[in-house]
């Protein structure tokens, strides 16, 4: 776990978890993949968006999962979010891809 700066009060909020988002762990997501023609991105944890892509193909993304919402409903992501929401705004934690997500 590599220590981060803390949030500050002007900070985005992560959509998913609802935790402030520390510059260092601030990534853009597209919520549709830019491979299947998306544009249109939200900051989210470093944390919460690798664990989006171990879990959900760039497909999947496209058709199901394209909202903030579609995401919570996932029901692997919805464990996630719950998990890490009890977590300090900087936390890390290594992200490993399903075996599903590995074989496609």
């Amino acid at each position: 776990m590599a220590p981060s700066r803390p949030a500050t009060a002007d900070a985005p909020i992560c959509p998913l978890c609802e935790r402030p988002i520390p510059d260092d762990q601030k990534d853009a997501h597209h919520l549709v993949p830019r491979s299947k023609g998306g544009r249109h991105t939200e900051y989210l944890h470093r944390v919460c968006h690798r664990q989006i892509h171990a879990l959900i193909t760039e497909t999947e993304l496209a058709r199901e999962y394209a909202t903030v919402e579609a995401l919570l409903r996932h029901p692997e992501v919805a464990a996630f979010v719950r998990w890490v929401r009890g977590k300090p705004p900087g936390f890390t934690v290594r992200t490993r891809k399903s075996e599903r997500v590995r074989r496609r």
